[in-house]
């Protein structure tokens, strides 16, 4: 395993790490056993960071992890989410006496005494620029229920925004191949900052495999099916807001990225290590075998100056005017 250090907050993450919305629920039928397995099996890989959220199956991806860490607070770090379960909307919603009752919950489910890193999960914009709640994230770090924190961020704007914060650790944005419009400007702000960044949705929700048909149909409880066009939540959290039959003929058109590496997704995840302001990806996954192959990225050769030219190429003729939502 190979590891970065995670902005400026001391801590030394794994270049893959995982999500674990997957495993929460909402996308498709989970196992919890073939969940605990694959997370006891990434922590044998070296893995030593996991990310999830309060909402993910509503609290159950925090208890399993709570499960498959036990007696490992020291050695394997856990970021979790807050603010979904009210009004994103309602500045009520980031009070102190609420975030407060947010983190010792999902404390109790996580079973620790200190979350390594608190984020907001996606919040309205507004909440982000009036700021009030930095300065509740920095009592519950003062009272240590928190070790650091930091924003998910659905758009380019609200990064920076939060950049303006001076507590910020660290950015949690939406980056893949299809979603490049981060490298412009927010990647440089945070790395001079030094903020570290997650990447997330980093396979476009599975498009960025290869493996799905335009024919393909998802289950009824998976995202990819009910939030295509934005019904559930934030559009580009499915298919990087690109939909699914577009998704699939783009991604058909960047099989080449495989060649001479073991997999599409391989490649498409070394691609995004290969930004040095890059942290740790966070893949999701379901079973062993999902692990695997994320964690092949790391051996995979990196795309040289002319390939990522290509590629830039690719977003903006034929992939930035179809993303949809503000990103």
């Amino acid at each position: 395993m190979k590891y970065r250090t995670l902005g400026n907050t001391g801590l030394k993450v794994s270049e893959v790490s995982f999500g674990t919305w997957a495993i929460g629920g909402d996308w498709g039928t989970i196992n919890d056993e073939s969940a605990l397995q694959s997370i006891h099996y990434a922590m044998d890989q070296g893995v030593n960071f996991f990310d999830t959220a309060d909402v993910y199956g509503n609290g159950h991806s925090e208890e399993l992890l709570a499960k498959a860490t036990k007696g490992m607070k020291d050695k394997i770090f856990i970021a979790t989410k807050f603010c979904r379960k009210g009004d994103i909307n309602a500045p009520s919603n980031y009070s102190y006496e609420t975030v407060r009752s947010y983190c010792e919950a999902s404390l109790k489910r996580l079973e620790r005494d200190t979350i390594d890193l608190y984020q907001i999960h996606c919040p309205a914009t507004e909440i982000l620029r009036d700021g009030e709640v930095f300065h509740v994230l920095d009592r519950l770090q003062g009272e240590g229920k928190i070790r650091n924190y930091g924003v998910s961020v659905e758009s380019v704007e609200e990064g920076l925004i939060c950049l303006e914060q001076p507590n910020v650790k660290t950015l949690q944005v939406i980056f893949n191949i299809f979603r490049q419009k981060p490298l412009e400007t927010l990647f440089p702000r945070a790395y001079e900052k030094g903020v570290g960044i997650l990447a997330r949705v980093p396979l476009a929700s599975g498009l960025l495999t290869g493996k799905y048909s335009k024919k393909h149909v998802f289950e009824d409880n998976d995202h990819r099916r009910f939030n295509e066009n934005g019904e559930a939540f934030n559009v580009g959290e499915t298919f990087a807001g690109l939909g699914f039959e577009n998704g699939v003929e783009l991604a058909d058109q960047l099989k080449w990225i495989a060649d001479g590496r073991p997999s599409m997704a391989s490649a498409a995840l070394r691609w995004i290590l290969d930004q040095k302001e890059v942290s740790c990806v966070i893949p999701g996954f379901k079973d062993v075998q999902q692990i695997d192959s994320n964690l092949q990225a790391l051996d995979v050769t990196s795309f040289s100056k002319v390939e990522q030219e290509k590629l830039r190429n690719f977003y903006n003729e034929k992939v930035k005017g179809l993303i949809r939502g503000s990103y």
